[in-house]
């Protein structure tokens, strides 16, 4: 084993060409397992960018040096692109093989030192993965020894294509990860195929259901919201929560979870919602209408999705703006909720007071806040020619604050460690 390069100091500054993303990964009960970490370069043509991948040694590197990356996963696995000469650097080695996945990009030619270097790497406990793979080829039958997972792009794939694929691949024992899953249908039909991982928005499309009704515990939830928004006191928000048995019990894990700072153990809602304060009740709340009870809950991965999203959206505005950082994590948190509740967004906000500068990023796309919304949408999905218009009007961001930005809220979301309330982060 080469000997790891030194950790580059903290003052290193990640190059300020490179936007970070994420996009996260999902098992077959939709429970977030991993993210997937990219790194885009925003230059305008930059071949690279053009290319979609950016992820050289130094970056990777200086990223994961001064961003926390690590940190900010939580408890999920990353994953990251690797091309031949990542691979065959000592770069590698400064990533922990347990937390840290390597996607061999489709474009890495396997040559015999290639295959030596890999097979090291998965010695040293690396995990290695193919990336975008759409058949086999004598080529990758070469590489398949060292592979622990195979990630199959399934977006132009029709269904017989996709059966072949998997037909091919149950020969190897490798896992099975379905990317750029973007409908349902071809969710369910990877998950019937026996795929053991799923890559892709499909969990956040909403299916809209005019004139739906919401479960008690989710107009329950609304109700207490509206009250709150309003600044009702707290023994009148107390009265309408304490007849939803499940909400409570959520609540209560909320309120104990790693993202209350209080090292408290809360054991009534009243105790709960006491120590809380209106503030951060009114976001446990809005957060708790992704989480379900009484039906099957929506994946975590939405919800932490939405959490993240609204975490960096707070975290974009000068910090003497604290009305504006309210309003910007509102309309991330809202921005999801069709998707949550299965209803039109319209229909949401109109039983919720939420402020006008709200309602217009949401329905419109315009103001501050439509900016936000937009810069964070394109973050999630790393589409870098969708940064450049909100990101030149947002005159006070930088790249560098953004990807800060994007690191916090990462790590916030990931401390609640909602989609099993009971586990703490690891």
């Amino acid at each position: 084993m080469r000997h790891a390069p030194a950790i580059p100091s903290r003052q290193t500054e990640p190059s300020t060409d490179i936007a970070l993303g994420r996009q996260p990964i999902l098992d077959r009960s939709g429970n977030l397992v991993a993210y997937e970490l990219l790194f885009r370069s925003i230059r305008p043509n930059d071949a690279a960018n053009e290319a979609g991948r950016l992820a050289t040694a130094e970056v990777i590197r200086n990223a994961f040096a001064e961003l926390g990356l690590i940190q900010a996963l939580g408890p999920y696995r990353g994953f990251i692109n690797a091309d031949a000469e990542f691979l065959l650097s000592d770069a590698p080695e400064f990533l922990p093989p347990e937390r840290i996945t390597l996607e061999i990009l489709e474009t890495v030619k396997v040559t015999p030192a290639l295959i030596d270097r890999c097979r090291a790497l998965r010695a040293a406990g690396y995990t290695l993965a193919l990336d975008d793979f759409i058949g086999m080829s004598a080529e990758w039958a070469e590489l398949m020894p060292c592979i622990d997972l195979v990630k199959v792009d399934v977006l132009d794939m029709d269904a017989p294509e996709r059966a072949r694929v998997v037909s091919e691949l149950r020969n190897w024992p490798v896992e099975l990860l379905a990317e750029k899953v973007e409908t349902r249908e071809v969710a369910q039909h990877c998950l019937e195929l026996g795929f053991d991982l799923f890559q892709g928005y499909h969990f956040a499309r909403p299916q809209l259901v005019r004139g739906r009704k919401l479960t008690p515990q989710q107009a329950t939830l609304l109700r207490a919201l509206d009250l709150i928004m309003r600044d009702a006191d707290l023994p009148a928000i107390e009265a309408l929560i304490k007849h939803e048995p499940a909400l409570v019990v959520n609540l209560l894990k909320l309120a104990n979870s790693a993202g209350n700072r209080a090292h408290q153990n809360t054991s009534s809602l009243r105790q709960a919602m006491t120590r809380l304060g209106h503030r951060q009740l009114r976001r446990w709340l809005q957060l708790l209408l992704y989480t379900g009870a009484n039906e099957p809950p929506p994946s975590s991965a939405l919800l932490l999705m939405a959490a993240a999203r609204a975490r960096f959206m707070e975290t974009l505005p000068n910090g003497a703006d604290t009305q504006l950082q309210e309003q910007a994590f509102l309309t991330g948190i809202l921005s999801l909720m069709p998707a949550a509740l299965g209803m039109p967004l319209d229909e949401i906000l109109s039983v919720l007071p939420v402020p006008a500068e709200v309602r217009s990023a949401l329905l419109d796309g315009s103001g501050e806040l439509g900016l936000m919304l937009a810069l964070a949408t394109a973050l999630e999905r790393c589409d870098t020619p969708a940064w450049h218009a909100p990101l030149a009007r947002l005159a006070h961001l930088s790249v560098g604050s953004v990807n800060r930005a994007f690191t916090t809220a990462l790590a916030w979301a990931n401390e609640f460690g909602i989609a099993d309330p009971d586990r703490q982060p690891g």
